[in-house]
């Protein structure tokens, strides 16, 4: 009797071992980083699939959060282009187009030279390299909020359409900017483990 209840015992404890492990070896990863964002539920789910390779290193997260940013952004600027060749705009909300894929460009343009310094953080610069990454990353947001403003006629279905898909991006880069910065409170020294 008392072999089986070490046995149970020896069994219970090995299951929950390996449940914390598993636990910690995925999903709390990502909601560790995410704690810090303003969007946590898109920020879980756009990352999700980092958790295993970024674990609990903040360089690797804002990496990664700057990434998934471009990526959306990409697509939000494809979609924008397409829109631009179609006649279905006129006017003012065919002017407002181009002026946002100029917009959208500029940021991109802003999120590749984030990601860029990212990927070559330094204990020596790091400081500096923190400075230009957020300026850019601000930038970012400035450059989809001046899109977002530009359009009007808010009821045609493009336009809504468009509207959420510039919105999005604009979350994204929020939380880029979070991680970012909780990058730059940890310091230098997170970039051992990169």
């Amino acid at each position: 009797m008392t072999n089986n209840l070490m046995l149970v015992l020896a069994c219970l404890t090995s299951l929950t071992c390996s449940t914390m492990c598993l636990s910690k070896g995925g999903e709390s990863y990502v909601r560790d980083a995410c704690s810090v964002t303003r969007y946590q539920d898109l920020c879980l789910h756009s990352l999700a699939s980092f958790s295993r390779t970024a674990k609990d290193n903040p360089s690797k997260w804002a990496r990664a959060g700057v990434s998934v940013t471009i990526s959306q952004a990409k697509g939000v600027t494809q979609f924008l282009l397409k829109l631009r060749k179609s006649n279905f705009l006129k006017g003012k909300s065919r002017v407002a187009i181009l002026d946002c894929v100029e917009c959208l460009q500029d940021a991109l343009d802003n999120l590749h030279n984030s990601l860029g310094v990212l990927r070559k953080l330094s204990s020596q610069a790091f400081n500096d390299q923190m400075g230009d990454v957020t300026t850019w990353l601000s930038a970012a947001l400035t450059d989809e909020d001046t899109c977002l403003d530009g359009l009007e006629d808010k009821k045609r279905k493009q336009v809504k359409l468009l509207l959420n898909k510039v919105t999005n991006v604009s979350y994204m880069t929020s939380n880029a900017l979070a991680l970012v910065n909780k990058l730059a409170t940890t310091g230098p020294q997170c970039l051992e483990n990169s």
